[in-house]
């Protein structure tokens, strides 16, 4: 069981962070591509990219912003709402880390969280403000069964 099943099971408090990395490679680009549809020239075509201003092809934003559901996914997190902030490219071969932090956690149990997506040059390239309902009582049980 990972460490953020875990501390999802054990119970979500305000401040809770989790990290998580992945380098993007160009294989990521063209799967993501074939399933969304996204064949924009800009993440394919260098000389394209480089037309548009950018040093080589780029990650489509969404793809980067998927490593969301990889910590939502560890926690049980039912997503309402997410909004995106798209600060700097992913270049093809890029390490990102997302850090995500529960911000506030009202009494029905709805939860907001901020992410903020670092480059390996610790540049900030995406960030997130998430809206949704953490595992209750109920989910951390059957969690724990299933883990």
């Amino acid at each position: 069981m990972s460490q953020i099943r875990q501390k999802a099971i054990e119970g979500l408090e305000i401040g809770d962070t989790f990290c998580v990395s992945r380098t993007f490679v160009k294989k990521d680009v063209i799967q993501f591509a074939d399933i969304s549809g996204d064949f924009n020239p800009v993440h394919f075509d260098p000389h394209f990219a480089k037309a548009k201003k950018f040093d080589g092809c780029i990650c489509q934003g969404l793809l980067v912003g998927s490593i969301l559901t990889e910590i939502g996914g560890q926690i049980g997190w039912l997503g309402t709402e997410i909004s995106l902030f798209f600060k700097r490219p992913v270049y093809i071969n890029d390490t990102v880390t997302c850090t995500f932090t529960i911000t506030s956690i009202d009494k029905k149990g709805y939860a907001i969280a901020k992410a903020v997506f670092t480059n390996q040059h610790h540049f900030v390239v995406l960030k997130a403000i998430l809206k949704g309902f953490p595992p209750c009582d109920k989910d951390k049980k059957l969690m724990n069964s299933i883990s």
